[in-house]
């Protein structure tokens, strides 16, 4: 079928539109990605899919096929690797999800982070890395040899995918957000087990745990995250839903469940943009336990998140203690030290 055989199927208003197969997904994708569809079609299909909503099928199947382009990874079937993507970018928080999981790995998770920057006003998490000194420009091959030694790497998504890539830029010019933005935080680069998802999007929420499943996701996390990344809030109760062996459960987290104190909003509050290197102190006085109260509870909580999505423990509460013990315990500074790989960095983790 021609592209715009799928337009009109899925634009015909509220009460006519009907939803794409698994194959029609399957082929609009390819006239998307191949350059088969004009630069009309394009934004029409896009703009069309954005009011009539990605059912579980047609989002489980656009990321299917987005995947086929791009051999995966590839990462040691060894490691407790967690896919944590990061695209919402930032405005009134900081950036608790990069010291979170530098502490995970550094108390035996691997995190794989892939992301996008280019959110208009909202500052990504590439800069931040950048500004501790974690490379975020890495080819593939470099952030698998990375992720296979230290556990850690960053993927920036116009590196590993140009063509999701692309479309994440049509926001741009559309001025809105379309189906390659979900696309993009479920595409799992390395095939991880265990992939933790942030949103904001209601309508997205029960939907993606849905693909995650249908993808075939054996361990997944989806968060209602802090500003849409997959992140706890340590200020109010945090939505998720944990997909374990194919069964979905919703929970509710709070700090109080960690045993730790609720903090007040200023305590996770952000920097403007332009200001990372700011933010990078912050972060890197966290892991060096310079930091005590709201902003290290917050990191801990969701450090204790990816060590459970990686199977370190058998709740989230009970992965607190390794997270705590990383940080208190210089683990979380030496790992900090090992990714940056200044000259610095190395006499200062020789001298330790």
């Amino acid at each position: 079928m021609p592209i715009q055989d799928f337009i009109a199927k899925i634009a015909k208003g509220p009460k006519l539109s009907k939803d794409l197969t698994w194959e029609e997904c399957k082929q609009a994708m390819k006239a998307l990605i191949e350059g088969e569809a004009t630069p009309a079609q394009v934004g029409a299909f896009l703009i069309a899919m954005r009011f009539k909503m990605e059912s579980v099928t047609e989002l489980a199947a656009f990321t299917a096929a987005a995947r086929q382009y791009v051999l995966p990874l590839a990462v040691s079937r060894e490691l407790a690797l967690v896919d944590v993507p990061s695209y919402a970018g930032k405005q009134d928080t900081f950036h608790a999800l990069i010291a979170a999981s530098i502490v995970a790995v550094s108390a035996g998770a691997a995190v794989l982070m892939h992301g996008y920057d280019g959110v208009p006003g909202r500052p990504g998490s590439a800069g931040v890395l950048k500004a501790l000194g974690i490379p975020i420009d890495s080819e593939r091959k470099i952030v698998t040899e990375d992720l296979n030694k230290k556990g850690f790497a960053y993927l920036d998504i116009g590196l590993y995918h140009p063509p999701v890539y692309r479309f994440l830029e049509m926001r741009k010019e559309l001025g809105v957000r379309n189906v390659f933005h979900p696309i993009a935080r479920l595409l799992n680069p390395a095939r991880a087990a265990a992939q933790v998802v942030g949103l904001s999007h209601p309508p997205h929420f029960e939907k993606t745990v849905e693909a995650l499943r249908m993808l075939g996701c054996p361990r997944g996390l989806v968060v209602r995250g802090v500003e849409g990344d997959p992140e706890l809030s340590a200020s109010a109760v945090t939505r998720v839903l944990e997909l374990r062996d194919e069964r979905i459960t919703p929970l509710g987290v709070t700090s109080k469940d960690f045993g730790l104190a609720v903090a007040a909003p200023r305590e996770m509050a952000g920097f403007p943009p332009g200001q990372q290197e700011k933010e990078a102190d912050l972060l890197r006085r966290i892991l060096q336990n310079q930091v005590q109260g709201g902003p290290k509870d917050w990191v801990l909580m969701n450090a204790a998140m990816l060590l459970y999505a990686a199977g370190k423990g058998a709740s989230l509460t009970v992965c607190l203690p390794a997270a705590r013990a990383a940080i208190d315990g210089g683990a979380a500074a030496r790992k900090l030290d090992e990714l940056v790989q200044t000259p610095v960095a190395a006499a200062s983790a020789e001298k330790r």
